[in-house]
């Protein structure tokens, strides 16, 4: 694409607000037509229709974020909305308090710690690893701790959908797999690992795994953000 013309229209924000929505449409459509296949992700085809349409059209990252910085936005209502269904599962939640804190806060530090370890075994360089260190959490935390810890908060958002698509499809095979039924422990476990991309999946398998993920999720988020400046800061990467 080019020209005048095209230019104005790859640099106008709305050009990255309809292509936002209609690559989630058309994943949303093809997901549907595959009978809800795990590998057949709504976000994951959205993602590579996008990166489609930024190849053929020639337009660049910046170009295209000067519209879809807006649906970005929405992230954090969207997060904060998930504590609805939650407050029908009060009750259980509040039986199992003790058992919950402390498996996200394990779940959270294994995540960290495996993801940075496991980069810094294969020698990646700090931006890197600190851009790794907080793929377990959701976007909008990810990409400011990435940023404000001296990683790259692009990269930040590529590990975080990475991982949330991989926690989507794997998670609820898995469960069958091991023959573990309890749809609180789905939840959480898919929370921790998967954030918002796992959530949003476990969500249509059942209500209460979605409820449980949405609160993994977020005190998950809550954890890195305090835990992650203190390790950085004990342990320097790189």
């Amino acid at each position: 694409m080019s020209g005048p013309i095209a230019k104005v229209l790859l640099d106008s924000p709305l050009s990255g607000i309809f292509v936002t929505l209609l690559a989630y449409r058309l994943a949303l459509a093809a997901h549907k037509r595959c009978g809800g296949h795990p590998l057949a992700n709504p976000v994951l085809l959205g993602v590579l229709l996008v990166l489609l349409w930024l190849w053929l059209s020639g337009s660049s990252y910046q170009q295209y974020m000067n519209g879809a910085r807006f649906i970005q936005l929405l992230l954090g209502p969207a997060t904060v909305a998930l504590a609805v269904p939650l407050y029908g599962n009060l009750a259980r939640l509040k039986r199992a308090a003790a058992p919950l804190l402390i498996s996200i806060a394990a779940g959270g530090f294994v995540g960290m710690a495996s993801a940075a370890g496991l980069g810094w075994w294969l020698g990646l360089e700090r931006p890197l690893l600190v851009s790794l260190a907080t793929r377990a959490v959701t976007t909008p935390i990810a990409m400011s701790l990435a940023g404000g810890l001296g990683g790259a908060p692009e990269l930040a958002a590529m590990f975080v959908i990475v991982s949330g698509i991989v926690g989507a499809v794997l998670a609820p095979p898995l469960f069958k797999l091991l023959g573990w039924h309890d749809d609180m422990v789905l939840g959480v476990a898919t929370g921790v690992s998967a954030h918002g991309i796992g959530t949003a999946r476990v969500f249509h398998l059942s209500e209460t795994a979605g409820a449980f993920a949405g609160l993994a999720m977020g005190l998950n988020g809550v954890f890195t953000a305090m835990l992650l400046p203190w390790l950085v800061g004990r342990f320097p990467l790189g």
